[in-house]
């Protein structure tokens, strides 16, 4: 088995032109996928941000929220009910809203508000500047240090900007996990300050974040919440509605399908065809080895160990120029949204599978068909 695989390895590379095609239908199809998948993954990070970077592991809302920039207020009484079921350790108000802030050199900007609860400061970033203990102080500002602060005019503590006709002054500077989807810089506060500084209707808590006492009291706590006519959700299910959202209810999962699926179509109508150009060329070749006794069994491993071997180089190829063109975009525009996962991997991976499989059963159909005796009639 070593010698026949020796021998296919040998018959793969002997023509360095068709290899090379070989190589670049499938780089460029992993390349195509990858870069898809991993733009809508970096998408769907982005959309959950929020719910990453507060670090909540319930949160409590309005039924018909669909994601967490679509906030829809609730009554008071729901944090006072939420904090009086059983099982919850305890429960905080969190004001999430957008707004626009005058600069100094008189820019309009619009940022993103999140107001925490005052007496515990739940959610809370971590600072690389400044102390939390100076969100109390008059006015203060956390600014979130992530791609979008430039558009703040890259602000330091004690930088100063207009709110609603209130002075804001920044406090400190923070670090986040996940920057946001949607271009805006990130501002942390007070709950109490949030909804002083910021119009709001009548209802001014956008999300309750819960903390139960145990992952058993988890079922228990979205029963009771869901009597009470609103939704609780743990943070992967939360973030799972966001990302069924943007999968579902935007276009944006159907178009991503789509250029996957394009992707996976050309690689396999390149690879597929010169794969079958290199068995016909090669025929005479297989149909030698079949007259000196290699079994039918034993070619069928030599066209799978060339067609899985030149898949994986492929793989690996499309893989490494996928990532070098993420991190060069990334240098280039850092709020560029590709994160490439294990699962986008996993996904390609599996694809160039099919596309090494398929190639193979083209092959494999020709070559059993080989009778020696015409081979070298011809």
């Amino acid at each position: 088995m070593k010698g026949i695989l020796k021998i296919a390895f040998k018959l793969l590379v002997n023509d360095k032109g068709k290899y090379a095609a070989l190589l670049v239908g499938i780089t460029f199809a992993v390349f195509l996928m990858v870069q898809m998948t991993s733009i809508f993954s970096g998408i769907l990070i982005k959309s959950s941000s929020t719910v990453i970077n507060l670090g909540a592991d319930m949160w409590v809302m309005d039924p018909a929220v669909s994601n967490v920039a679509s906030s829809i207020p609730l009554p008071d009484y729901v944090l006072d009910a939420v904090r009086s079921i059983e099982g919850v350790n305890y429960a905080v108000p969190l004001y999430s809203g957008a707004a626009l802030v005058k600069l100094r050199n008189g820019i309009f900007q619009p940022v993103t508000i999140l107001g925490l609860d005052d007496n515990s400061l739940f959610g809370r970033p971590e600072l690389i500047e400044g102390e939390i203990e100076d969100i109390y102080a008059e006015n203060a500002f956390i600014v979130v240090q992530d791609t979008e602060v430039r558009k703040l005019g890259h602000p330091t503590v004690g930088t100063e900007f207009e709110l609603n006709d209130h002075r804001g002054v920044i406090v400190g500077i923070a670090k986040v996990g996940a920057s946001g989807l949607f271009g805006l810089p990130t501002l942390y506060t007070t709950y109490s300050k949030a909804i002083q500084y910021i119009p709001s209707p009548r209802f001014t808590i956008s999300y309750i974040l819960v903390e139960p006492k145990s992952p058993e009291a988890v079922t228990h706590i979205e029963s009771e919440v869901r009597r009470l006519g609103y939704l609780a959700l743990t943070k992967d299910e939360f973030m799972e509605k966001i990302a069924n959202f943007y999968k579902y209810q935007t276009g944006l999962g159907t178009n991503i399908l789509i250029m996957t699926a394009v992707s996976f179509l050309v690689g396999l109508s390149i690879s597929g065809q010169t794969f079958y150009t290199f068995i016909l060329e090669n025929l005479e070749k297989f149909g030698a080895l079949k007259a000196i006794g290699a079994k039918g069994r034993e070619l069928i491993y030599m066209i799978l160990f060339q067609a899985t071997f030149t898949a994986l180089v492929g793989y690996g190829l499309g893989v490494g120029l996928c990532v070098l063109i993420i991190v060069l975009a990334k240098i280039r525009v850092p709020e560029y949204s590709a994160t490439v996962t294990f699962t986008t991997l996993a996904f390609a991976f599996v694809m160039v599978l099919i596309i090494a499989a398929i190639s193979s059963y083209i092959g494999i159909r020709k070559v059993l068909k080989i009778e020696p005796f015409d081979i070298f009639r011809g």
